[in-house]
């Protein structure tokens, strides 16, 4: 049975922990929708200051909203639109330290400030991206977007 372990440790020690919890949450589970559920509960239990975590995932041309945790969501966001459709038609993550200087950013919660955006990429194909907001200005960083960069790797190599 999975239980979680107290994150005590540096960040990076914290985020290495989170990704051996993930892969042993998802060891052995083949449905994708069980495993993004998981994999959104677990970041939100784990990251401090965030309002809403989740994934769209990529359906015909455009994102449709997948699990998440937090308030609701835009359900369908175009690959033209927002911080979600910059990273998933660029296939790259973007880091917004300041969502309402972003052009064209998609305000489904009026709290949030910031926000991070993470690609998933299976064999060269867009899958979806995970998507993080948080009502705190410049809430994520280099070592953020590292270490949540590997855990969509972890994330995709299950779905």
């Amino acid at each position: 049975m999975f239980h979680t372990e107290e994150y005590k440790g540096s960040r990076a020690d914290n985020y290495e922990l989170l990704i051996r919890q993930l892969h042993a949450l998802l060891d052995g589970e083949s449905d994708s929708i069980a495993n993004l559920s998981n994999a959104s509960s677990l970041l939100n239990q784990f990251l401090d200051t965030i309002n809403w975590v989740g994934f769209y995932l990529y359906k015909g041309d455009e994102l449709v909203l997948g699990p998440f945790q937090g308030l609701p969501a835009c359900v369908r966001i175009p690959l033209s639109r927002g911080v979600c459709g910059k990273a998933a038609s660029d296939k790259a993550t973007v880091r917004v330290a300041n969502v309402h200087e972003f052009p064209g950013h998609i305000a489904c919660d009026a709290a949030s400030q910031s926000e991070i955006v993470i690609p998933m990429i299976k064999n060269g194909e867009l899958v979806g991206v995970l998507d993080i907001d948080s009502p705190v200005l410049e809430r994520f960083d280099e070592l953020d977007q590292q270490y949540l960069e590997k855990f969509v790797d972890a994330l995709v190599s299950h779905l």
